[in-house]
């Protein structure tokens, strides 16, 4: 067998990719990703080039406007990008800036001192990866226009349907003029700028998203008070055609707007600046070249945060108004100040929050303690950030880190440490707080070991009353809590035993809206529940773990039952949420009476069960127009107790003839409507309750009352 010749692999096979067919050639380098991410980072390439100009103090209003095209424009009022030539180059300032990579006005000089725009490849980016973009400037009493076709500078000739990208376009050849197009006042100056994206350059599902575009322009209108922008829509059949955002309190409105929860704290506001010096490039004029010098930098810092009643975390962080969801260097500082000043202050607190010196020795605050229910919003402002990536999702610049964490131990601390009678109330409520999550993640882990599904050699650590089933199939498994142990009896004769497990409980569970996190785990009959279902509490519950597909509260059928009921879609609500959302609560619905049919004709006599008030007189009405009768007194069952086993197992708990109940949220509102009511009717606050059982209470036919 012969061996193959080996091709020749010489300097003729390397290849130069100039200008911007690097980015036409790898776009995922450039804007992360080319589905709807990158779709979307071009237009974040474009506006934050118009944010910068109003960080500079030079635009206050900007427009995003859409196009049933599906081209974008961006249009401000700054500057304007430069329309004279750039020396060296013999093209416009406006033309370096769409077709040359790392070229812009960010790099040093002094015209911008943040931006969020530092590679100084935005712009030509988009240019690449668009079939068409065109750039109008308002400078010195005109309005300039310069247009490109795949990144190629010309001039197109639009015909009466308007522009288009299939629009016949001449190239520049030796003149590079930018074409002027209008007149405005000399004192007006501004950039617009339209493209249409060449939707060969992303996969076939990218898609752009109108409800990213507006949280994109309402978080930006935070961060830079006093900017207005609108998202303007022109397509046919726009739900929205116009949203205008302008907010003046900036951080600490948002941290307002962003909060999933009521308050525990008032929102605060850090503010303050640090210096650090950085060896970088800058040109030497003299020697007119580039060196290496050390420059001294300002880094701004900016945060708002609270605490709510919640356990949820909200954190967003910028930097110069660039979103980095990946975090960095300024998040870190953030939250190694936090720990190191919260850890101090529960240490120095110890007897005021009732920490016994046992829990203080063998219990360690970590950081998702302190992070429970924080809402946040950290803002950084520095010239030339280093970005790990063109997408600017993380920041680099390592010496962020120290500046952030001391403005948030100084200020923080002074704030938490005020001598002010409101103050140490919350200071008290914020670290009791800390504590009981400390409490609750201690006590959740150690349930999470133990409430996995046990073979049999394991069973003996499950609760000594639950009567589990045999079947090991979680989706078809349901686990009835039973409210007492003589329905218990009469439910374990009716079940069935292959796929429904059974847990009893004392009657009415600890109300865990209103207890900490430290108790609601100490407590029996929670901690069995917890247990039983296998998918630990609060900020560790794993849905995947739980051990059963449906999780079923039964209760007597009385006022009673109605609230034991509401203590366990509390307790549900609270630290099993994933449960209720993925719609694997629900409630038995038992019958409220018995109705005993005679027989007629020596037939055997039937049972006709009803389920309220109205079904039982509805019902009556039929026998009687049927001419049947029915035995008196009509049965009234008062609990589950009360029942046999045949009769349990096929009104309550046979899925051939019972009715359930699921217990869902829908949306986000439901979740903030239920977050109220649930606070209303359990909270510790007596007032609002006291209120809305005083507006109910005339709303009750007093003769229904089973008493």
């Amino acid at each position: 067998m012969g061996v193959a010749p080996k091709e020749d692999y010489t300097a003729h096979q390397l290849q130069v990719l100039e200008g911007l067919e690097a980015v036409r050639k790898r776009p995922g380098m450039y804007i992360g990703s080319t589905d709807s991410r990158g779709l979307m980072h071009c237009l974040w390439e474009i506006l934050d080039n118009s944010v910068d100009e109003a960080l500079e103090g030079h635009a206050s209003n900007i427009a995003i406007r859409l196009f049933d095209d599906g081209s974008v424009q961006v249009d401000d009022d700054g500057r304007g990008i430069p329309v004279d030539e750039v020396p060296g180059e013999g093209r416009s300032g406006v033309e370096v800036v769409y077709t040359k990579l790392h070229a812009g006005g960010k790099f040093g000089g002094g015209n911008y001192k943040v931006s969020g725009g530092l590679h100084g490849v935005g712009a030509a980016v988009v240019n690449a990866l668009s079939s068409r973009v065109d750039v109008e400037v308002d400078r010195n009493g005109k309005t300039h226009r310069i247009q490109f076709r795949h990144g190629v500078a010309g001039r197109y000739q639009d015909g009466p349907a308007g522009p288009s990208p299939d629009s016949p376009f001449v190239p520049f050849d030796g003149t590079r003029e930018l074409e002027i197009v209008g007149d405005v006042a000399k004192d007006r100056t501004g950039t617009r700028v339209r493209y249409w994206l060449d939707r060969d350059f992303f996969v076939a599902k990218a898609a752009f998203s109108y409800a990213r575009l507006v949280e994109r322009a309402r978080q930006t209108a935070f961060l830079v008070p006093g900017l207005a922008i609108a998202v303007i829509d022109h397509r046919e059949n726009a739900e929205h055609p116009e949203q205008n955002f302008r907010f003046e309190g900036g951080t600490v409105d948002f941290v307002d707007f962003l909060a999933p929860d009521s308050a525990l704290t008032a929102t605060m506001r850090l503010s303050g600046e640090g210096s650090y010096t950085e060896h970088v490039q800058v040109f030497d004029e003299a020697a007119g070249k580039q060196k290496m010098a050390e420059l001294e930098r300002t880094c701004h810092v900016d945060i708002a945060l609270r605490w709510g009643t919640g356990y949820d975390t909200v954190e967003e962080s910028f930097v110069n108004v660039v979103k980095t969801p990946e975090g960095g260097s300024h998040v870190a500082g953030f939250e190694s100040g936090l720990l190191k000043l919260m850890k101090q202050m529960v240490e120095a607190n110890a007897r005021r929050i009732k920490l016994t010196a046992k829990e203080q020795k063998a219990m360690k605050i970590e950081k998702d303690d302190i992070l429970a229910g924080l809402t946040a919003v950290v803002t950084v402002r520095l010239p030339e950030p280093q970005f790990e990536g063109q997408t600017k999702g993380k920041l680099g610049t390592p010496q962020v880190r120290a500046i952030v964490a001391k403005i948030v131990e100084t200020q923080l601390g002074d704030i938490l440490n005020s001598k002010k009678r409101d103050q140490k109330t919350e200071t008290s409520r914020l670290l009791e707080k800390i504590v009981s999550e400390a409490r609750a993640r201690v006590a959740a882990r150690l349930h999470k070991e133990i409430s996995r599904r046990k073979n049999a050699l394991e069973s003996s650590s499950m609760p000594a009353k639950l009567a589990d089933c045999r079947s090991e199939d979680i989706e078809s498994s349901e686990l009835f809590i039973v409210e007492g142990d003589s329905a218990l009896g009469t439910a374990k004769l009716a079940r069935n035993s292959e796929f429904q497990a059974l847990l009893p409980i004392r009657g009415k569970i600890l109300n865990v809206q209103k207890a900490g996190a430290g108790k609601v785990l100490e407590n029996q009959e929670i901690k069995s529940i917890i247990q039983v279902i296998g998918a630990g509490s609060g900020r560790t519950f794993n849905l995947e773990s739980a051990r059963y597909g449906k999780v079923i509260m039964m209760t007597d059928a009385d006022v009673d039952g109605a609230h034991i009921r509401t203590l366990l879609l509390t307790l549900f609500f609270r630290y099993m949420r994933p449960l209720i959302e993925a719609g694997r609560v629900y409630a038995a619905v038992p019958p409220l009476h018995r109705l005993e049919v005679a027989g007629s004709g020596g037939k055997k006599g039937s049972y006709v069960y009803t389920y309220s008030e109205a079904e039982l007189h509805t019902q009556i009405r039929k026998l009687e127009k049927a001419g049947k009768r029915y035995k008196e007194p009509i049965q009234r069952y008062k609990g589950l107790g009360e029942m046999d086993a045949h009769q349990l197992a096929e009104t309550t708990m046979d899925p051939k003839g019972r009715t359930l109940r699921r217990i869902d949220m829908e949306d986000e509102q439901a979740l903030i409507e239920a977050e109220a009511m649930f606070e209303k009717l359990m909270g510790g606050d007596v007032g609002p309750r006291r209120k809305f059982i005083v507006e109910g209470a005339a709303t009750i036919d007093t003769s229904m009352i089973d008493a």
